[in-house]
């Protein structure tokens, strides 16, 4: 028994040692993508609203876009669900993509952005911003880290759910740390598992592992069928977005339309998502197709007849980030995802701390072949970070200065914790011993 103990303890402290960083990075990211749209509102005041009773036209507001973009056309269309956030409308010109907030009351152009803290955050979670599915699989990769580090903390921790409400002080930094990285990893068990579960459920989604993507997201047959001549295509600025919504409502019982998806993506047709009466389920679960040019119904799917698989992958996106149940449950995600991410973090700590003091006693180099690859990843992420922000985003300088700033802090910090402070630790612990 004791042996299984210790091989758990080796598994849990080999994740931590050796993807700690990466580990990090991507639960951190998450972590501040839950809070993303949050951060755009305070930091940019073109994407606020004050709630109003009643909603401005969604044409009307179209008649305001043609006007200060008379060239322009866009892409998709959302709404988010809280009523503190304007509009965001993809807006395509010359080839290059942005972000316009108009204000869902009023009507009114607020604004437009290169890019926003959510499109960051959802992105660099999403995919690490590396190209050619690598940086997905990348990111899906540790949901099975998180879980495996999980059930093997379990194992090896005795008797950790009579210490849930046990925090060791006085006795060290080391102790502490220990202490509250138990702590903390006990209190968190069920919230790891929830993201770590439904993201294993991306990666069989995204590998279409038993074919899991062809049944939770068939290409709707009528819309793939139809066919367009260039010019009978209309302008997306054109479109009559008051009509499409009321034909989809229409069609689906209770349905609110949030999302609205246009333009030579969707095949030419209005494709328009948005929530029901079914909960916890994401707006995607109900679509309505729509043809732009004689506005008739292409094909419909309604949240109340999908199947067991559909629904599952329906339900994971708002499970995963705590977008469900609007600002309190957001809040309560980040709050855990920086539970987690402080788990990692002072477990990467007591790793490197244990692996210093061996080091002063076999002389052998802390960072072996693992930390090279962790550097690499690493450099490559930030290498295609800014690649993207200055081709595909159109990045200002401001924005590019100011995440400069935010990793050029966390680089400082990481030095400070795990080289600064842990020369004085182990040195202290030296000083020490008879």
């Amino acid at each position: 028994m004791e042996l299984k103990k210790k091989t758990f303890f080796k598994i849990h402290s080999w994740i931590g040692i050796n993807l700690g960083i990466l580990f990090f990075i991507v639960c951190f990211s998450g972590t501040m993508a839950t809070l993303s749209r949050e951060m755009d509102w305070l930091a940019n005041p073109a994407a606020r609203a004050s709630p109003q009773n009643e909603l401005a036209s969604r044409n009307a507001v179209m008649v305001n876009f043609r006007q200060a973009y008379p060239e322009a056309e866009i892409t998709r269309w959302i709404r988010p669900e809280e009523p503190y956030l304007c509009d965001i409308l993809y807006k395509t010109e010359g080839g290059i993509e942005s972000y316009i907030f108009a204000n869902p009351y009023t009507g009114k152009i607020q604004g437009e952005a290169g890019i926003t803290f959510q499109r960051f955050f959802r992105d660099f979670h999403y995919f690490l911003f590396i190209p050619f599915e690598i940086g997905h699989f990348t990111v899906l990769f540790f949901a099975f880290l998180l879980l495996v580090s999980v059930i093997t903390a379990l194992f090896f921790y005795k008797n950790w759910w009579r210490k849930m409400f046990k925090l060791q002080t006085g006795k060290g930094v080391l102790v502490l740390f220990r202490s509250l990285h138990r702590l903390v990893g006990v209190w968190s068990v069920p919230f790891t598992l929830i993201f770590s579960v439904t993201g294993i459920w991306y990666f069989m989604e995204r590998a279409n592992v038993a074919g899991i993507n062809d049944t939770a997201d068939p290409d709707p047959q009528e819309v793939v069928d139809v066919q367009y001549e260039g010019s009978d295509l209309p302008k997306t600025s054109d479109l009559d977005y008051d009509r499409a919504i009321g034909i989809a409502e229409r069609a689906v019982p209770q349905l609110k339309v949030g999302t609205l998806y246009v333009g030579e993506e969707t095949g030419g047709s209005i494709y328009l998502t948005g929530h029901s009466d079914v909960p916890l389920v994401r707006q995607r679960a109900n679509r309505v197709y729509i043809d732009p040019t004689t506005y008739g119904v292409l094909e419909t799917r309604k949240a109340t007849k999908i199947g067991t698989v559909t629904y599952l992958n329906d339900i994971a996106d708002p499970i995963h980030f705590g977008n469900w149940g609007g600002l309190t449950t957001k809040i309560i995600w980040f709050v855990l995802g920086l539970a987690i991410s402080s788990l990692i973090a002072t477990g990467i700590w007591i790793a490197v701390k244990r692996k210093v003091q061996k080091r002063k006693k076999t002389k052998k180099k802390v960072m072996g072949v693992w930390g090279y690859i962790n550097c690499a990843v690493y450099l490559i992420m930030m290498g295609c970070m800014y690649y993207s922000l200055i081709d595909e985003y159109r990045a200002s300088t401001t924005a590019i200065f100011l995440i400069s700033l935010g990793w050029t802090f966390f680089l400082l910090l990481a030095y400070y914790i795990f080289v600064v402070r842990m020369k004085v630790a182990v040195h202290r612990i030296a000083s020490s011993k008879p």
